[in-house]
């Protein structure tokens, strides 16, 4: 197979991988990170342009999920920032107050974060760590209270968790719905409101890259490579959504946390062979 052909397929299984990852709690910054790492994939052809793609393709798959409940959001916003807005305007301002913290310590530490923390080891560590808070949060968490319970405390603090999810193998999935189970939010509706909060978050982040890298003049761009990216992330992250929220209804993040240490595991095994 030529190379081209070769470089198609990476950009496939990149797309997959975010789009798996992204809204999971295991981490999709971790397993881009690793699969680059592991596999030796060029990080020129599969830099940061590419990486806005894949989010573009996870944030076009939240936007669809989520369309039913985004058409009365949109209508009530003008409201809801005077106060009102009904209930589709409360969960445009607890939104609104839970992206704070992440442009907050996105403006400030972003370049901390590209510079020094997406490495391995950082991967591992945190992995391991989300790992044991999931469980912990899992077995101490009352689980009483729904999406309609959740107050402007709420928000801010689980925009906090979201925060911390700058950091690569945190996970904003991970952090936010175990900070939501700390609060005594049920699973699914910690989750969803996760997804919303995601919304203004990836938009965010997409923008930033986009315009850091105008800075530097426009890269070249090879359409096919990012239009499969975008679209295996797109498809494989609405299929993600639908699955995690019906998962949850049932079921614990035990499983999540698990593949979490276990590829912890794996990643230090791997570091202490290479040196």
């Amino acid at each position: 197979m030529c190379v081209a052909g070769v470089t198609y397929i990476f950009a496939t299984l990149l797309g997959v991988v975010q789009g798996l990852t992204e809204f999971l709690p295991v981490s999709s910054s971790a397993h881009l990170i690793l699969a680059r790492a592991f596999f030796g994939w060029d990080t020129d052809v599969f830099g940061l342009p590419f990486d806005v793609a894949c989010h573009v393709g996870t944030l076009a798959a939240v936007l669809y999920y989520f369309r039913g409940d985004l058409g009365p959001m949109l209508a009530s916003t003008p409201q809801a920032l005077l106060g009102g807005g009904g209930r589709p305007g409360q969960v445009v301002r607890l939104v609104i107050l839970g992206t704070v913290p992440a442009v907050v310590v996105g403006l400030l530490a972003s370049d901390l974060v590209e510079t020094r923390l997406r490495t391995p080891a950082v991967c591992a560590v945190t992995l391991a760590v989300g790992a044991l808070l999931m469980m912990w949060a899992e077995r101490v968490s009352t689980g009483e209270r729904g999406e309609h319970d959740l107050t402007v405390f709420d928000a801010l603090a689980i925009g906090c968790a979201q925060a911390a999810a700058l950091v690569p193998g945190v996970s904003r999935a991970g952090a936010t719905i175990t900070l939501a189970l700390l609060l005594g939010v049920r699973r699914e509706a910690g989750a969803r409101f996760t997804f919303l909060l995601s919304i203004p978050a990836i938009l965010l982040a997409a923008t930033k890259t986009t315009w850091d890298m105008s800075g530097a003049g426009a890269p070249s761009v090879d359409v096919v490579l990012f239009a499969l990216g975008m679209l295996s992330s797109a498809v494989v992250g609405y299929l993600s959504i639908r699955f995690f929220l019906r998962y949850l209804v049932r079921h614990t993040l035990d499983v999540f946390a698990w593949y979490r240490l276990a590829l912890a595991s794996v990643v230090a095994v791997w570091l202490i062979q290479r040196s």
